[in-house]
């Protein structure tokens, strides 16, 4: 494991517990931009993700097609998680977090990424959950 990677990795689920904290500690008026603004940030993440799919797929002589496919459909419902309110938006966000990983536990052994899961679980499983802690504040 990347040391760089692991430490890049945690650095990026600050804007995510401090959103979620936030959502809950601010003045109601300051809660919807301090929401929509973890939802967007969700929102990039899931989009980032899906283009590791890309990524796999590049690195390989004859990619499967699902590779490139899988790889933009989180970043589509990611948009469509942007665009809709952050108590709706977030949960989305927080589905395709969870769903991301699972379908990554399948495609990542099969192009020997497997020791990148267990980074791979943590980060997304707080990252979810900070979703549905915005979500259910907002």
């Amino acid at each position: 494991m990347s040391p760089v990677a692991l430490r890049m990795g945690h650095l990026g689920l600050l804007p995510f517990v401090v959103g979620a904290a936030l959502v809950w500690l601010v003045h109601a008026p300051l809660r919807p931009p301090v929401a929509q603004g973890l939802a967007v940030y969700a929102a990039l993440v899931v989009a980032l993700l899906g283009g590791v799919h890309w990524g796999i797929g590049f690195a390989e002589p004859s990619p499967p097609v699902s590779l490139f496919t899988w790889g933009s459909v989180p970043g589509l419902l990611a948009w469509l998680a942007a665009m809709m309110p952050p108590e709706s938006g977030l949960v989305l966000a927080g589905v395709l977090l969870v769903a991301g990983y699972l379908v990554d536990r399948r495609v990542y052994p099969r192009h020997g990424l497997s020791a990148w899961l267990t980074l791979r679980f943590r980060l997304s499983a707080v990252a979810a959950l900070c979703c549905f802690l915005g979500a259910a504040g907002a």
